[in-house]
């Protein structure tokens, strides 16, 4: 590629022009290669690109130094070893091909599933070689990024007088607060059965039944931030629903964690393994643990009328309360930061994480050749479905069955999920054939397309 060499050789900006979140350029290491002699990591998904000004940097992390950028122009160079996906802008449809045989493919997806169910199918997830998702199995994960550690969980609840004369006021005993409506985990269609039983204070746009007390308030955007006003109001709500909006092992998000902070009780669903990661075996509320939105209110109901079970779930917040020890050694252990200036952020982190990849395995292919063959060559390491691997929607109130045939929850996810099926097969098959021209691709979900109809 043209230029490329001129390209690294000014490749590190001014350190003055960093900020203290966009200067952290890795651990240190004694690696004396000049930039011209380094592995090229590229940021397909130039808008996560961690560091500014500038497109390129040079990181040096544990096992030896690279040069990250976002310039595409380098995409098929030599010592480009690495291409870095954002799992939300990643479409099947848009991959750069053919794939080169020299270049690994990460994935970065903190996000929901929702974003691009194509991970969550084999054939999509098997594309990548390492990723850094939600899900504690994968190479990087990122389950606790919500959490900033304990001292969040243990943060004074309000006193529960406080919450009883606000019950007295004529506020419900369970706040509703979610303006993203019509999502995979169908949560707002459980939530309007459930306010059959009790009441449901619900102040966003989706199945709104009460104002916010300030116009301020109203505007949505607060309620998406640590606003202490909006805090303060939704903190006096002895439980908060929590549902994710989309259901996967480890996803858990903002919904879950911010109840615990501010001292109501999470009534949860979403991740069906979130007990692994409680602060004690009585801090939440699972939907799923009762037959029916009608059993849930009940028992919500006798908790708001005794008090001294109700505060049952909040002994976390007491001294040495928080008793999962695997949560404690998960935090203590995490590598980057959430809000920690001290500690890199995990987009920091994720790319020396495949810098150190990278150096290993160029010092092994290295060694391979110097051998003849007689050390073996480094075999790739392929994404594993457990990755993500995030089940098919599923109604959030009854089953399939019971939906009619226009409901619009049914239409779209549902055929969302399994056509991102066909896309990652779609994609793998191009690998495969080393394709070159991406509008190939609608001709090769048009084959699979058929292939299904005759098998069915």
């Amino acid at each position: 590629p043209c230029g490329a060499e001129g390209w690294a050789q000014d490749a590190v900006p001014p350190g003055a022009a960093f900020v203290a979140a966009a200067s952290y350029r890795g651990p240190g290491n004694n690696d004396t290669r000049s930039n011209k002699a380094l592995p090229i990591l590229l940021w397909w998904s130039g808008s996560l690109f961690p560091h500014f000004p500038g497109d390129t940097e040079r990181i040096d992390c544990p096992r030896g130094s690279c040069l990250v950028t976002r310039s595409r122009r380098v995409a098929r160079h030599r010592r480009t070893k690495a291409l870095i996906f954002y799992g939300t802008d990643f479409r099947a449809y848009e991959a750069p091909l053919p794939r080169l045989p020299h270049q690994t493919w990460a994935l970065f997806h903190e996000e929901s599933p929702m974003n691009n169910y194509v991970l969550s199918h084999s054939p999509g997830i098997r594309l990548f070689n390492y990723t850094a998702t939600f899900r504690r199995e994968s190479d990087y994960p990122l389950t606790l990024q919500w959490l900033p550690g304990t001292a969040y969980l243990r943060a004074p609840a309000v006193p529960l007088a406080e919450k009883d004369a606000w019950r007295r006021k004529g506020y419900g005993p369970v706040l509703y607060m979610q303006s993203h409506c019509d999502v995979p985990s169908d949560r707002d269609r459980y939530v309007r059965e459930l306010m059959k039983y009790i009441q449901v204070d619900s102040y966003g746009k989706c199945l709104h039944n009460r104002e916010l007390p300030s116009e301020r308030l109203r505007d949505t955007s607060t309620a998406t931030t640590e606003d202490s006003e909006f805090m303060t109001f939704i903190a006096r709500y002895k439980f908060h629903m929590a549902l994710e909006n989309a259901i996967c092992d480890d996803y858990m998000t903002e919904k879950l964690w911010r109840p615990m902070h501010l001292g109501a009780v999470p009534v949860y669903r979403g991740s069906p393994a979130v007990r692994d990661w409680m602060p004690n075996n009585l801090s939440i509320i699972l939907i799923d643990d009762f037959d029916s939105p009608q059993e849930l209110a009940k028992y919500l109901d006798f908790l708001d009328k005794n008090g001294e079970e109700y505060l049952k779930y909040l002994e976390y917040k007491n001294t040495g309360g928080i008793k999962n020890q695997f949560l404690l050694e998960s935090l203590e252990k995490r590598e980057w930061g959430v809000n920690d200036m001290t500690l890199p952020n995990y987009l920091n982190g994720f790319e020396c994480f495949i810098c150190d990849k990278e150096n290993t395995r160029v010092r092994e292919e290295q060694e391979h050749r110097k051998s003849r063959g007689k050390i073996p060559a480094p075999r790739p390491h392929i994404a594993q479905f457990k990755h993500m691997g995030c089940p098919m929607p599923t109604p959030g109130f009854g089953s399939v069955e019971d939906l009619s045939g226009g409901d619009s929850w049914k239409e779209m996810w549902l055929q969302d999920y399994w056509q991102s099926l066909d896309q990652g097969e779609a994609l793998t098959a191009m690998i495969h054939r080393n394709e070159s021209h991406q509008g190939r691709f609608w001709d090769y979900m048009h084959e699979i397309f058929l292939k299904r109809t005759k098998q069915h």
